[in-house]
């Protein structure tokens, strides 16, 4: 997005005069720069998420988000952007930082993930957790941003999506047709399950996505481009169409139409699982703001909804797994599991089968479970089939599960970023390979 002259001018001096900041977050800048104090309200309502910037695994240490966000070298940009924000008269001057500052974060991590700055920071270039918890710190700042002007809660909400998309990649997705080429997008996820101990976890399917966005293969069979974001472990996030937003794009009739979209997530020990069905039900587990949802996938504004209970994939599963990428095995998951009494879905105890899905029985959950992980492939290749794009290779890939540093007081050692390179090789390998399938 572009802008005046004068407000260019005006966040080079902001810049110039108000010195960079070396903290980790909003409260060091307000304490470091003049004037910075009355640009936030620290008792604005913060998400749970973003109230978890302050957790420290131990009284007294530091808050482990942030100190993420220090080891990768992210706290400049967020110290830069709690200042400059300071200096946006108007809700147009917010919302092009918004969207600048959240893009610039989305390439900083993947120019960092793929090896391009080397410069940032002491933490492994493979670790997920600082673009999450710099994200949270820049929407903390926008629900604390106190303009001189008062928006509403809706223009500040639409101020926070800005951020939060363009910092997951969503928009900047950029497959242009070309001959010979095969076109991949894919999705990766949020660290989940960050409570107590939990704070320190990471997700290799974000993992993945940071070392597949704009990877090019040269491959005997030709070359492959892909492109990737990354969605929110939040029920209410799916709900606003992050999606469909992301995929809807790319399954529209016409040349941008790809061949390939895979929703990626964590899931169970070991393994990889390339999933057969996804089911129309959502479980109710909590969120990450400690949300829960139950009930079929709701309907995405805007985009067609075929009402399918379940839908199934067309990844090449064989092909995927006869590629022999290791070290894990990889299995193609066939259960899924109906309602017993179809006219009172989420009643009783759900029926688990490994055949397929008949007429008039109600999904329970797909094969990948009832969580968002589900869900995202549900609400991806409802699109897709919806657009009628059916030659379409879609579906949805659960990686193993990360464990956590040995240490229950280590942020990272030797073994946890092994084994999390590991399933994120594993996975380039495994798209490169289903991109390949005729």
């Amino acid at each position: 997005m572009s802008r005046p002259g004068a407000w260019r001018r005006l966040l080079v001096a902001a810049l110039v005069v108000t010195p960079l900041l070396a903290g980790t977050g909003l409260a060091h800048a307000e304490s470091a720069a003049a004037g910075t104090t009355a640009c936030y309200d620290p008792h604005a309502t913060l998400t749970v998420e973003e109230q978890r910037l302050d957790r420290s695994l131990d009284p007294g240490g530091a808050p482990v988000g942030p100190e993420l966000v220090r080891l990768a070298g992210f706290d400049r940009q967020v110290s830069e952007f709690t200042q400059v924000l300071c200096h946006a008269r108007t809700l147009s001057q917010a919302r092009a930082l918004a969207s600048e500052h959240g893009g610039r974060l989305w390439r900083t991590a993947v120019d960092r993930a793929q090896g391009r700055r080397p410069d940032l920071g002491e933490l492994d270039r493979f670790d997920d957790r600082p673009l999450y918890w710099a994200r949270l710190q820049l929407t903390k700042a926008l629900r604390q941003w106190r303009p001189a002007r008062p928006i509403t809660e809706a223009q500040r909400a639409e101020l926070v999506r800005t951020l939060d998309w363009t910092s997951r990649g969503i928009g900047s997705v950029h497959l242009p047709p070309a001959p010979g080429v095969r076109r991949v997008l894919v999705s990766g996820f949020d660290p989940f399950q960050l409570d107590g101990n939990g704070i320190r976890r990471g997700n290799p399917a974000g993992v993945a996505s940071l070392r597949l966005d704009g990877r090019t293969f040269d491959t005997p069979q030709g070359r492959v481009r892909v492109e990737a974001v990354t969605f929110p472990v939040l029920w209410g996030g799916f709900d606003e169409g992050i999606v469909e937003a992301a995929y809807g794009p790319w399954l529209r009739p016409g040349p941008q139409r790809v061949d390939m979209i895979t929703t990626i997530s964590q899931g169970r020990p070991e393994q990889f699982d390339i999933e057969r069905w996804a089911g129309r039900w959502r479980g109710g587990s909590p969120d990450n703001d400690d949300a829960s949802s139950t009930g079929p996938v709701p309907a995405a504004t805007g985009w067609p909804q075929p009402a399918e209970e379940f839908i199934e994939t067309t990844l090449p599963a064989q092909e995927m797994i006869d590629a022999g990428t290791g070290p894990y095995r990889v299995l193609f998951n066939r259960e899924f599991a109906v309602w017993p009494d179809p006219n009172n879905p989420g009643q009783g105890e759900p029926i688990r089968r490994t055949d397929e899905p008949r007429p008039g029985e109600k999904a329970a959950s797909g094969s990948g479970g009832d969580y968002l992980s589900n869900e995202s492939m549900y609400r991806a290749n409802r699109v897709r089939v919806g657009l009628g794009a059916t030659q379409v290779h879609g579906g949805h890939l659960h990686v193993p599960i990360l464990t956590m540093p040995d240490s229950d007081t280590a942020l990272t050692d030797p073994g946890y970023e092994q084994r999390r390179q590991q399933i994120a090789d594993q996975t380039v390998e495994l798209i490169r390979a289903g991109s390949l399938a005729s």
